[in-house]
């Protein structure tokens, strides 16, 4: 008996008590928990209190029988699989069912291997569309607006645009830098659009050969070319109905762009090799780094197809041009690493935090989530300073870490003062701003400016009075 098999049910409806009983024996020996109904009105009683995983049930009963309680509770509970016992004379019902869904069909009389095979078989695919039913469940609670990370006035202005064209038809360009988040806001679109249940097919256009790039979008038909042994389906057609998201789009040769450019505008393409036109309907994502204006400028992007593609644009603001989001990414990030390598979530020092605000991170949300997953892991429950180690310079990062010679307050001292300059430097010595984004005093800062040497500070002089 194996652990799934302890968990699933089987109903049993037969009108003869011996076919109850020999299924009650096979079903109770293969390790299923087995219920038992004479007719369909019982069984359509007992799976509504029961629920059972799966039901064999014969189609000639009397009260009411197979095919009107087939009916009935397939319209009810579609995700429970119906196994049909019939006579040779009502073959063609139980394949009149097999349409309208039923799982399969056993003719009398059966043996008891083939019963368990088709049982097993069942059983299977309940709990495979289950699972599957489960995985689609968090992939869109993934993707659901309140999954991307950002109070930001910056990011609130991309929400929006968000909400208004994910239910829409049109073509969407994203743009922003490496690493800020381009693809989690296309999949957020896919996963909150009518689209959700079909296919995401991501393409890096940087990652294709000029030469195979036609053959991996549009597919190629056996024998197009030397190694074609056989028809391969292009990126187009396997996204059909679903979404098609096309990274570094700037990155596409010239001769990829015109076809591209046919397909946006009819919706249609040819096979490598082929002569037979292919129809999709596919929604176009497409996403780039590079500024395609200047790209269409220097001739390297057709301009007829930029403006197709940027029907609906959305820039992802640099994670430097939203600092008060790093904190929520902080602790977003912290929780998911520490909940994945089943550690407790750490603590942030405040001086680590400050560096986590300070630093410029050209690498974006994905250079963060790479320096907070190293802290989670390396850190012993709270994360200084010491387990940022790329945020600060090499000398710095030195000093604090393999100092034989100063004691912590002293080395602490010295990120200190570099955690301040930075600050002064970010906020182009405007103490107002830097105070407020150390989250200190005014004053508290005047005075660590002058005890650090970075400056006389007349502010904190007394008046004279001459």
């Amino acid at each position: 008996m194996t652990a799934t098999q302890v968990h699933n049910s089987v109903l049993i409806v037969d009108d003869k008590l011996t076919v109850r009983r020999l299924l009650y024996e096979v079903a109770t020996k293969a390790g299923y928990l087995a219920y038992l109904a004479e007719n369909g009105l019982k069984a359509l009683e007992m799976t509504r209190a029961n629920k059972p995983s799966a039901i064999i049930m014969d189609i000639k009963m009397p009260c009411m029988d197979g095919w009107e309680a087939f009916k009935l509770i397939h319209d009810e509970f579609p995700e429970i699989p119906i196994i049909l016992m019939t006579a040779y004379g009502t073959i063609d019902t139980a394949i009149e069912a097999m349409k309208m869904g039923a799982f399969d069909y056993l003719v009398k009389p059966s043996n008891v291997n083939e019963l368990r095979i088709v049982l097993d078989r069942a059983l299977q695919m309940r709990s495979m569309r289950a699972e599957l039913s489960s995985l689609k469940s968090e992939l869109r609670d993934k993707y659901q607006f309140q999954n991307i990370v950002g109070k930001s006035l910056a990011m609130q202005a991309v929400y929006k645009v968000v909400g208004r064209v994910a239910q829409k038809n049109a073509t969407v360009l994203i743009t922003g830098e490496s690493g800020s988040g381009k693809e989690l806001i296309a999949k957020t679109i896919h996963n909150n659009s009518f689209r959700m249940d079909c296919p995401f097919i991501k393409v890096n256009c940087g990652a294709l050969p000029e030469g195979l790039a036609e053959s991996e979008l549009f597919g190629y038909e056996k024998g197009a070319f030397t190694g074609a042994t056989a028809r391969k389906l292009g990126r187009f057609e396997l996204a059909n109905k679903g979404t098609l998201f096309l990274d570094e789009i700037g990155e596409l040769p010239l001769p990829i762009q015109v076809k591209l450019l046919r397909v946006l505008q009819e919706r249609e393409f040819d096979r490598v090799g082929g002569t037979e036109t292919i129809k999709v309907d596919v929604r176009i994502i497409a996403a780039t780094n590079r500024n395609l204006e200047d790209l269409v400028r220097k001739g390297t992007f057709r301009e007829d197809l930029y403006y197709r593609l940027k029907v609906v644009p959305i820039h992802v603001p640099a994670l430097r041009e939203r600092a008060e989001d790093i904190p929520l990414f902080v602790d977003h990030f912290i929780r998911r690493f520490a909940c994945e390598a089943h550690l407790d979530v750490p603590l942030v020092t405040a001086e680590a935090m400050n560096l986590l605000c300070q630093y410029n991170w050209p690498g974006n949300v994905r250079e963060l989530a790479n320096v907070l997953e190293r802290a989670v892991i390396l850190s012993q429950g709270i994360i200084h300073v010491s387990d940022l180690p790329g945020l600060l310079p090499s000398s710095e990062l030195s000093d604090v870490l393999v100092s034989k010679v100063d004691t912590l307050k002293e080395s602490m001292r010295r990120v200190e003062k570099k955690i301040i300059e930075n600050a002064l430097k970010h906020n182009k010595g405007n103490k107002v701003k830097t105070a407020q984004a150390l989250d200190i005093s005014r004053r508290a800062l005047l005075y660590k400016v002058v005890e650090h040497g970075l400056g006389k500070n007349s502010e904190l002089d007394p008046p004279q009075i001459e």
